[in-house]
């Protein structure tokens, strides 16, 4: 039995579904249990090691949705279905589902950020694992909305606001900032109300600012603070502030433990 924790395994890239112009869905056998929120660190012979988060899964399968924006991505990108990686993880804490269970639960997610809570939003959607559930999604343009089907068919269920900040001539749908449209969410009861925030940290300022502005408690606001993740398991230092390992101890975090998080 291999103890080192650096080894990967082989992993299997069964499936390629490009999302945008710029980014890509790529989908592995994958038969270990995995939580939202978490990631692999994937590498590939002859590029190197990079930590991808997970969008989805389910038996046997598990899905990555990857931007083209360096040397470990640029290869899986001249990848073909059938071809080996490799992959070790999960890492992180990921969304635990009973944090949310029973809940007024508000998902506010712009760009890739949406593919950490893409599962979740699925799991949740099941009117027997949370109280309610809306969600708020914002992209740049309609070129840029990930998982389009999927987002669109959560649109038509009222479950989803979507916005693009810059519409086109074709764009029928909401145009705008994603802040614009949380007056949108049902906040009248903030207390009562539990929200999650991924996406671009200008874009999580501003929500943040937003939601504690119309008293939801920060207790009940989750952020997923991404940081310049490498090993993976709490060695390297790279994400490391202070005495917290984002790789280890994050990536999600309660907002009132991200206070403390500044460089």
């Amino acid at each position: 039995m291999n103890n080192n924790p650096y080894i990967a395994e082989k992993a299997k890239l069964i499936r390629i579904t490009p999302e945008t112009a710029i980014d890509s869905t790529f989908t592995i056998a994958w038969d270990k249990p995995v939580k939202p929120g978490q990631f692999l660190e994937i590498s590939i012979p002859g590029a190197g090691e990079a930590p991808i988060s997970i969008s989805d899964f389910n038996d046997g399968e598990l899905s990555m949705t990857i931007r083209k924006v360096g040397r470990v991505t640029g290869a899986l990108f001249d990848m073909k279905e059938g071809d080996t990686l490799f992959a070790r993880g999960p890492y992180g804490n990921g969304f635990e589902y009973n944090y949310y269970a029973g809940t007024n639960l508000k998902i506010i997610a712009g760009g890739t950020g949406l593919a950490p809570v893409k599962n979740l939003i699925k799991t949740f959607m099941e009117p027997r694992y949370v109280n309610s559930l809306e969600v708020l999604l914002g992209f740049k343009t309609p070129e840029d909305i990930l998982f389009k089907n999927e987002v669109l068919s959560w649109v038509e269920s009222a479950t989803a606001i979507l916005t693009v900040d810059n519409g086109n001539y074709d764009w029928k749908g909401n145009s705008g900032l994603i802040t614009q449209y949380i007056p949108q969410l049902d906040l009248n009861k903030p207390q009562d109300c539990v929200c999650i925030v991924v996406g671009p940290p200008v874009m999580i300022k501003f929500v943040l600012a937003d939601l504690l502005t119309r008293d939801v408690p920060r207790e009940n606001i989750w952020v997923s603070f991404e940081r310049n993740m490498s090993c993976g398991i709490g060695k390297c230092g790279h994400c490391k502030i202070d005495n917290t390992y984002i790789c280890l101890d994050g990536p999600v975090f309660r907002l009132p433990d991200t206070m403390k998080l500044i460089d």
